[in-house]
């Protein structure tokens, strides 16, 4: 016997919904490697996974055929106690050598760190990896978790995300026998449920594949990706058209089939005078098809569909698709007119019957809150001088951008909530701005998906986010773990995403206050605590560090220092984080950072805790200086700060930090000639309160204290 060899497990059964496949493979992936590293019969990063819909595959080619012998070295009882006073054992060492079945005289006497201990050495025989791998297996299904589980009878303890119909399981060519759900392990797979062969004999993973190949089973999904790029790509040329690129569905119909093959369908051109959104949410969410456009980017009157046959000779499953279609679009054809004959201001009462969390009202109440942040979102940046007025346009879309949620065309089509919304204002005759901000408000629901296209849509989205977060807050419905119901994550990093893309300046603080006084005053009137408004900016700027640190590619200690001195601003943040980013490198730079965190260590230890950039510091008398080095610091500061502050105003805060730097010397002279904690306690006082004015006064572009040597980082 060789010693090593492939595993192949194949775990077939009825379709795995195709969104859990390519998780349930790598899990299977994780907890194999444990379990076979563990066993000493493989290194991690041995076993390969995939899966199909009917079948989850792992390979792992280099398994230890028997395990190597261990000796392993047991410890008994202290040899004091042990053995007596004249050297004889005593009940405890014979007691030892029955438990460990071995003679008194084979024991042995070792030294340890706490003394000298009885012993005895032990061979443990190595097992052979067919008889482990019995056992390694069913235990490794069984931890295989899914978002939904099922259990039927002769599956005793076992819970799976559907029936499982057989189990190959190969070591060297020889089935590793086991019973699972009782279905009992073989050699034996099956090939495409209507196609293939139900059963099919193999002997190793090349076999497998092969096989399965030859009965209309691709079972690698990057090959059933080629398949259906390569015939879709072949419809369109022959047609001169073009595919409206959906990653995400080629991503689900590859697990969707077994065997896709890729087929062109027509429709109706009349429903071209639908909306575009419409028709394509149709053939998309509804029924998994593409759709294609002419070469001048307008949608065609085709789609492509991927099915899970070899081919469509006679047209007959394409003729079933396009009259499926052809429902499904005079269905949105008759909730498009129906929907038309009220105007979307007429829905709007309809929403006080509408729940928007149980505690928190109606969606009429949250929408009335909305409209009173929107507004003030507006008139905040155009007060600020920073854009033209938009409030009107803003408390518009507020009000009517929920409207569509009780539409007939909403809900059948539900992904198209805030888009059919848009969609009817702008054919309704609502301002185009206005239409604009009611089909954007959702976004961005992703970091990669594109931020509301204006102004008013960028308030009205911050709006509905920030209320959403706050009023879940108040009410105790925060995220916790992987628990996040209501979404509050993806929309705290959306709140962000607008802010830095559009570089809207805001204050975040204010605007929390003002999203909880819109839930005191509006019903159902919830109070909002100061410790739930604190969490609630703690929470957004977790958000933020997250997005300046994955995205924006900045440094962890670089987010923290701006940060720290001060986030309330995010625009204002990202800009000094910049600037740190930026003069990190020059030579006074990080020593300047290890003078500060000294001055920080030094005050904390002086006040008995932490010591803060704003506390308010005790005024520093010139008159008590008792060495040169304390007043030339002293100067330094007041020449620099003066410079700095200038800067700063300007928000030239690349400028202002090299000017900052520019204090080292003197903070290095000062520490090297004056000892702060004098005898004498004004002289000790006034030293402390230079370096507080100090730590106040340079801390409010970057905390350098938080700033970590590179070779740390």
């Amino acid at each position: 016997m060789k010693g090593r060899a492939e595993f192949l497990l194949e775990i077939g059964c009825e379709e795995i919904p195709a969104g859990m496949i390519a998780k349930a493979a790598g899990d299977l992936k994780q907890i194999l490697e444990t379990q076979l590293a563990t066993h000493r019969l493989a290194q991690k990063g041995s076993v390969e996974t995939f899966g199909a819909p009917r079948r989850l595959i792992a390979i792992a080619r280099e398994i230890i055929l028997k395990q190597d012998d261990i000796t392993q070295e047991i410890l008994g009882p202290p040899k004091s106690v042990a053995y007596d006073a004249v050297g004889q054992p005593t009940r405890a060492a014979q007691s030892f050598a029955e438990k460990q079945a071995t003679p008194l005289e084979k024991l042995s006497i070792v030294a340890t760190p706490k003394g000298d201990y009885l012993a005895v050495k032990k061979v443990i025989a190595g097992r052979f990896a067919k008889d482990l791998l019995a056992e390694i297996v069913p235990q490794a299904i069984r931890e295989l978790s899914f978002p939904r589980s099922m259990y039927w009878t002769s599956a005793s303890d076992l819970r799976f995300i559907r029936p499982i119909r057989w189990a190959v399981a190969i070591l060297d060519g020889k089935v590793v026998p086991f019973t699972l759900a009782g279905v009992a392990s073989s050699d034996t797979s099956s090939g495409h449920r209507f196609l293939g062969k139900p059963k099919i004999k193999v002997k190793d993973s090349a076999e497998l594949i092969d096989r399965l190949r030859r009965n209309f089973v691709l079972a690698q999904p990057s090959e059933r990706h080629k398949k259906i790029e390569t015939e879709i790509q072949a419809i369109l040329a022959k047609r001169s058209l073009r595919l409206h690129a959906d990653a995400e569905l080629t991503e689900l119909v590859t697990y969707l089939n077994e065997y896709p093959t890729a087929i062109l369908g027509d429709f109706d051109p009349s429903y071209l005078n639908l909306p575009e959104e419409i028709l394509l949410t149709v053939m998309r969410d509804h029924q998994k098809y593409f759709g294609v456009t002419d070469k001048d980017g307008a949608l065609a009157p085709h789609f492509i569909a991927i099915i899970n046959l070899d081919k469509d000779r006679k047209g007959l499953v394409r003729a079933g698709h396009e009259k499926v279609l052809r429902a499904r679009f005079s269905d949105a054809r008759f909730f498009w007119e129906m929907d038309q004959k009220k105007k979307l201001g007429e829905h709007l009462p309809r929403l006080k019957q509408v729940t928007y969390e149980t505690r928190l009202g109606s969606y009429y109440d949250k929408v009335e809150r909305m409209r009173t942040l929107a507004r003030w979102l507006a008139n905040t940046w155009s007060q600020g001088g920073v854009l033209e007025s938009h409030a009107d346009d803003a408390d518009r879309a507020a009000e009517l951008a929920k409207c569509d949620l009780v539409t007939d065309m909403v809900r059948e089509f539900t992904e198209l909530q805030g888009i059919v919304g848009g969609l009817y204002a702008r054919a309704q005759g609502e301002p185009e701005d206005v239409a604009t901000a009611i089909y954007d408000h959702y976004r961005p629901v992703g970091l990669d998906d594109p931020i509301p296209r204006n102004l008013a849509g960028c308030s009205v989205a911050i709006a509905d986010k920030l209320d959403a977060i706050v009023g879940c807050f108040a009410v105790g419905a925060i995220p916790s773990g992987s628990s996040d119901p209501f979404a509050l994550r993806r929309a705290a990093l959306g709140i962000v995403k607008i802010l830095l893309e559009r570089k809207l300046p805001l204050s975040i603080s204010s605007a929390i206050s003002t999203a909880a006084n819109a839930l005191r005053q509006t019903a159902p009137h919830i109070e909002v605590k100061p410790e739930a408004e604190a969490q609630v900016l703690e929470f957004l700027l977790e958000r933020a560090r997250y997005i300046l640190r994955e995205r924006y590619g900045y440094a962890y200690d670089e987010v923290n220092a701006a940060l720290a001195a001060g986030g309330d601003d995010i625009v204002d943040a990202i800009a000094r984080v910049a600037a740190i980013k930026a003069i990190r490198k020059a030579k006074d730079f990080v020593p300047l950072a290890a003078a500060f965190k000294r001055i920080r260590n030094i005050l904390e230890k002086s006040a008995g805790g932490a010591a803060k950039s704003n506390e308010k510091s005790s005024t520093v008398k010139p008159e008590l200086f008792r060495e040169e080095a304390e007043r030339e610091l002293y100067e330094a500061a007041q020449r620099i700060g003066e410079k700095a502050h200038t800067l700063k105003r300007n928000a030239k805060y690349k400028e202002a930090l090299e000017v900052i730097a520019g204090l080292r010397p003197a903070v290095d002279n000062f520490f090297n000639k004056v000892l702060v904690m004098a005898q004498e306690e004004e002289v000790k006082k006034n030293r402390l309160a230079l370096l507080q004015s100090l730590l106040k006064e340079f801390s409010t572009i970057a905390d350098f204290s938080e700033i970590v040597p590179e070779e740390q980082n």
